[in-house]
């Protein structure tokens, strides 16, 4: 027996459909997210999970919420699931940020943003808390956000920082599994749930490139 975890990124918002970066906003689901996040709860259900853990942005809760709804499981909020703060950076499009920082938009460092070992870290610490509450053979599915989980998982797996841009992004309320094997946390699937397309994310241009 092992504990498994489903990481699951929100569903689709305006801002995600304008390549605005959202952070720390509170930016909601559009319809098309809403509709994802039904999907994706039809789907996850019948994995059965033991334990629902959101983000405390309404985009990740209201993902996590229909879910919960179908499942019959509370959702528990947790600050430490938010996005990468993006500083000076949220709300503008990637043409802004790259016409007016051009530096910092090669190195993706919002300025007044989060660092991403800081985010990996908070993201990473969040997720073993829960899943060490989980039954030997339990599900904890994580509702978060497209750099949150990336990081997140690098971090869990104990990847090096240099090889975390090896981890590509994830699409909208697509999900990652991790098991728990005996040397650690390893990745089952990641950016499963829809077939690949271009993602849409606060995470960085390599992350997310077509």
């Amino acid at each position: 027996m092992s504990r498994r975890i489903v990481c699951l990124r929100h569903g689709q918002t305006l801002w995600n459909v304008e390549h605005r970066f959202q952070g720390h906003s509170d930016i909601p689901l559009d319809e098309t997210g809403m509709a994802q996040a039904t999907r994706a709860a039809s789907l996850l259900a019948a994995l059965r999970p033991s334990m629902i853990v959101s983000s405390d942005l309404q985009r990740a809760l209201d993902t996590a919420s229909a879910l919960g709804r179908l499942t019959g499981l509370d959702v528990t909020v947790d600050k430490d699931l938010r996005e990468r703060g993006g500083g000076e950076w949220e709300g503008l499009t990637r043409e802004e940020i790259s016409a007016n920082w051009p530096r910092e938009f090669v190195a993706w460092e919002a300025p007044g943003g989060e660092q991403v070992t800081d985010v990996a870290e908070r993201v990473s610490s969040s997720i073993r808390r829960w899943a060490a509450e989980l039954d030997p053979d339990g599900l904890l599915v994580v509702a978060s956000h497209g750099a949150a989980i990336r990081l997140g998982i690098a971090k869990l797996m104990g990847l090096p920082e240099e090889l975390w841009p090896a981890l590509g992004g994830l699409g909208n309320c697509s999900w990652s599994v991790l098991e728990e094997g005996r040397k650690g946390w390893r990745l089952l699937e990641h950016n499963a749930g829809t077939l690949p397309e271009p993602v849409q994310s606060d995470d960085s241009p390599e992350a997310t490139e077509d």
